[in-house]
């Protein structure tokens, strides 16, 4: 009982009065008669009219408490030099139940040193005050010593003290004392059992709760109203709602309490609409809900979003003036943030007139969640200059933010913080901490922190595996996910969808039977968002008929499921299946979001199919879907790549807040246009607005000039992207650089540049340069570089390709013919080359020598036309991109057979005169096709537009936008 409440304590005193002169009663605070119980002196009453009343008696509260305590203490201390007077116990309680309501440990100890002097540390009565106090400051240490040291326990000791291990979090110890007191032969009554089963529900366990329920039951407490309400939140805390509720419900006398407790329990394990169906049978029940019955209720309405919901439940807190009580209005912001509305989250932060730290995390985790990064940071800041000191739901609330933006100067201040205020030993706390590290790319930070925990959850294991795949190191991710389960930690649903990538990147088979049967063994199979990562894996490691088995079991696909399979489809080059399964969405009622539409948009980039892409476009501007920036730049991204530059650009200048991904899609197209020049004053525009280039802005900025030619520019930006921007070249730039040297045809300066790379060259940067081999006819490197890459990729039947096209072009027959002869022993095919038109919303595809086009006949017989015109301009054919070894006439019939040769004359055909040709192939295209469209294009008067595996070509009045740089 706190000292300064007006309250009449009935411990019966064993000294009597005449011990303590008159002048010492009245300045402790106490008046008494010799038999009668002592009273607390009552304060003045504050009359309470409003929140800033309510504010300024709590401080003048607070005031008075410290004021009173001091003079009392100083009463104490003077009372210490007179040896022969013994302070009556009540005194002594009264003191430290003081120091307990103000947590004065300090003051405490010396009222507990007055007690031993005084000869009490035998008397249960103080002895449990003492208990209590070390309790609430924290040092249980201090109160299990004083309970040691106490001869003959009762059970308010014994309850005393297992209320401060649960206070304290100690449950084990808790329910050690609680079984110890049994073992003494002292019974528990309704005052120790919900302390019992508190410590049951810290611990989640099951077992210990159900045998204390039948030990309840054997007693007859089962319908006291105490123990019941602690029997519900036990089962609610071990995840047994079913069983709470059959408690709730057995209890003949619910009090306000209960119906708390089962409330909270519908609530915080998801069952919203339970939660709210039990609150309004409350409002017809006897028992009137209080302010901590909102706090209970709130998170349900704000699980459900529902803002006008969330109005009348509002409306109803201060009709009922509950919303003065700080836990109700922080638990309103909290409510207002789930809904979507953080204006009214803000105002009603605004407005308070005092904030406790729960009150600064909810309206920084309203910002966090709603995605206003800056607005986080900014309160923040406010609240560390406010005085409020944050805590461990602070940095968890926080910290993710760091990770989204992948911020990590924010990320290490964050944890700077964490460090200073002691909160790195929390697991939430570091757990989140492992999460931003990996977000942040700082995987081995990460690894080091998750090493050095002393205890990991599922959580903990989690967040490693899913940085270690954000990090594209799968392997890594696989060996802890065995890890995780050698050390006995079960693997949940969200284990599976974050380990489920890793074992897409794998390439054994048998890893991906194995993890589909665990899913299947665990009962997960059937979970939605598990079922969904299973079709993301097989799509993505080529199973495309596996992801569709697991797609179609699904019973109720949601927009997930439907975006799984349309990007797997999309991965896989099933364009059409694609597509259908995008329009199949919205006949089964399932509406599309910026993600389906990212994928859809994404296949008509692949395809080059613009005018898809325009209908896609045309959806996106009739239907509700939400424009963000990735939809934005996904529309940027398809109508470059599909040869429309301006819209591109026009699409570009019209998103409002450009991110950095927006920029790169622009760079990127104007680099594989070969509009060099454009995209570097592009790049120096985005500098300009203040954003900071990432990695692949620095690729598609050297890809831009490798296109161009401008070989010394690009020699300026691979500079200043580490001495500027603090990035560390990756291999992707390293590739960029070679292939910038090599087309300008410096190709030994390229490979002095690939030996002193600071790491080691993958397959991709000799690629490059083995491409410059084969352009500029070098056999002695190319011979060199084919060697490297052969010992690393030896089943990439691409290089065998190259290597053979560098000795067919100089006659070297008998080099082809080994080199074929290698590639056929490793059992290794060429792709074939394709090319393809889209004509009239269909789409036309050509293999090199194909007759199998209904228009086969008129097609050749174009072709033939087109000959005789272009020999007439002076065509004279390249034979040298003939590579097979026969005479020289057939050469010439196979280079007139070529897939983008066909494709262009079944497009002069199929097209009225005067309209551009738009071809795709998925091959670079060769020398002797590059000079027959530049040819064909002027006999025509057609621009015909080539977009090949690295680039555009657009071929217009006998020439080329790439100025024959390619």
């Amino acid at each position: 009982m706190v000292a300064t409440a007006m309250a009449t304590l009935e411990w019966p005193s064993p000294f009597p009065s005449s011990h303590l002169n008159s002048t010492h009663k009245s300045e402790i605070g106490l008046s008494m008669t010799a038999n009668s119980p002592i009273t607390v002196k009552q304060k003045p009453k504050l009359e309470t009219t409003n929140n800033n009343s309510c504010s300024h008696k709590s401080e003048v509260d607070i005031l008075y408490k410290q004021r009173r305590l001091k003079k009392e203490l100083g009463i104490l201390t003077s009372l210490e030099r007179t040896r022969d007077i013994a302070l009556e116990t009540d005194i002594y309680g009264h003191l430290l139940e003081v120091c307990t309501a103000m947590k004065a440990i300090t003051e405490g100890k010396q009222v507990h040193t007055h007690i031993l002097k005084s000869g009490l540390e035998q008397n249960q009565y103080v002895v449990t005050k003492l208990i209590v106090l070390y309790s609430v400051c924290l040092n249980i240490e201090d109160a299990k010593l004083v309970f040691d040291r106490i001869y003959k326990r009762n059970v308010i000791l014994w309850t005393a003290m297992i209320r401060g291990y649960a206070r304290n979090g100690l449950f084990d110890e808790a329910l050690r004392f609680f079984y110890k007191m049994q073992e003494t032969g002292i019974q528990p009554d309704n005052f120790v059992y919900p302390l019992a089963l508190k410590a049951c529900g810290g611990l989640s366990d099951l077992d210990k709760g159900k045998k204390i329920h039948y030990q309840i039951v054997r007693n007859g407490l089962e319908s006291d109203v105490f123990v019941g309400a602690a029997l519900v939140d036990m089962y609610v805390k071990c995840g047994r709602i079913e069983n709470a509720r059959q408690v709730f419900d057995k209890m003949i006398n619910r009090d306000v309490v209960s119906w708390n407790a089962m409330i909270t329990g519908y609530a915080q394990n998801g069952y919203s609409n339970e939660a709210l169906k039990l609150f309004h049978q409350m409002l017809e029940s006897v028992v009137k809900p209080n302010s901590a019955t909102m706090v209970s209720v709130l998170p349900a309405y704000a699980d459900l979003g529902d803002l006008q919901e969330g109005v009348w439940i509002h409306d109803y807190i201060i009709k009922n003036q509950f919303e003065s009580d700080i836990s109700v209005r922080n638990s309103l912001i909290a409510m207002y943030a789930k809904c979507g509305n953080i204006g009214i989250a803000r105002m009603l932060f605004d407005k308070m007139s005092k904030r406790d730290v729960v009150s600064w995390n909810a309206m920084i985790a309203a910002y966090a969640q709603n995605g206003h990064d800056k607005e986080t940071f900014a309160l923040f800041g406010r609240m560390l200059l406010s005085g409020v000191k944050p805590n461990s739901v602070t940095m968890v609330s926080i910290l993710p933010v760091c990770a989204r933006s992948a911020d990590l100067l924010k990320g290490k201040e964050i944890h700077n913080y964490i460090i200073k205020y002691a909160f790195e030993s929390n697991i939430l706390v570091r757990n989140a901490l492992i999460d931003m590290y990996a977000k942040c790319r700082c995987i081995q930070v990460a690894r080091q922190l998750f090493n050095r925990m002393p205890k990991k959850d599922t959580v903990s294991w989690n967040a490693m595996i899913s940085g270690y795949v954000f990090a594209g190191h799968g392997s890594e991710a696989l060996e802890l996910f065995s890890q995780m389960q050698l050390e006995n930690v079960k693997p949940n649903e969200v284990t599976m969808l974050c380990v489920l990538p890793a074992f897409a990147d794998n390439t054994d088979p048998d890893q991906k039977k194995w993890i589909h049967e665990f899913i299947t063994r665990s009962g997960l199979e059937s979970n939605l968002s598990a079922a969904t990562a299973l079709v993301s894996m097989y799509a993505k490691c080529g199973k495309v008929e596996a992801a569709k088995n697991v797609f179609e079991k699904m019973s109720n696909k949601d927009v997930l499921a439907w975006n799984a399979m349309i990007t797997g489809y999309a991965q896989n080059a099933y364009v059409h299946e694609a597509l259908r399964l995008f329009y199949q969405m919205q006949l089964e009622g399932v509406i599309p979001n910026s993600s389906t539409i990212v994928s859809v948009l994404s296949v008509c980039t692949n395809l080059a199919a613009l005018r898809q892409g325009k209908c896609i476009h045309t959806y996106i501007i009739r239907s509700s879907v939400e424009l963000d920036v990735s939809v934005h730049n996904a529309l940027v991204t398809m109508y470059s790549k599909c040869g429309s530059l301006k819209t591109a650009r026009r699409l570009f200048d019209e998103i409002s807040e450009k991110d950095v991904v927006s920029w790169n899609a622009m760079i990127a197209g104007y680099g594989m246009h070969g509009h060099g020049k454009d995209a570097l004053v592009l790049f120096s525009q985005m500098q300009q607005v203040g954003l900071k280039p990432d990695y692949v802005t620095f690729i598609e900025v050297l890809s831009a000039c490798s296109h161009a030619g401008l070989v010394n520019e690009g020699w300026q930006y691979f500079d200043i992207m580490s001495r500027d921007y603090s990035i560390t070249p990756r291999m992707e730039h390293y590739a960029c650089m070679v292939d910038l040297l090599g087309r300008a045809g410096l190709l030994y300066e390229a490979y002095d540049f690939i030996k002193t790379m600071p790491i080691e060259p993958e397959a991709n940067v000799w690629g490059a340069l083995l491409g410059a081999c084969r352009k500029f006819h070098n056999i002695k490197l190319g011979k060199c570089v084919s060697e490297r890459l052969l010992e690393l990729e030896p089943q990439n039947v691409g290089h065998y390709v190259l290597l053979s096209n560098i000795y067919a072009a100089t006659g070297r027959w008998d080099d082809v013919t080994k080199v074929r002869k290698l590639q056929k022993d490793r059992g290794l095919k060429k792709s074939p080359g394709y090319s393809w038109i889209e004509i009239k919303n269909r789409v036309h595809a050509f293999v090199m020598r194909d007759r199998s086009h209904p228009e086969t006949d008129k097609i050749y017989a174009r072709l033939k036309s087109l000959a005789e015109q272009m020999k007439v301009a002076g065509y004279v054919p390249d034979t040298n991109f003939v590579l097979h070894d026969v005479e020289e006439e057939v050469k010439e019939d196979l280079l007139f057979s070529h897939s983008e040769k066909l494709a262009i004359a079944f497009g002069l055909i199929n097209t009225k005169p005067g309209t551009p040709l738009w071809i795709t192939k998925n091959l670079r295209v060769c020398g002797d096709c590059h000079t027959a469209s530049k040819l064909i294009s002027k006999i025509e008067g057609r621009e015909i537009i080539v977009r090949d595996a690295n680039r555009f070509h657009h071929f217009k009045d006998g020439l080329c936008s790439c100025g024959d740089y390619w």
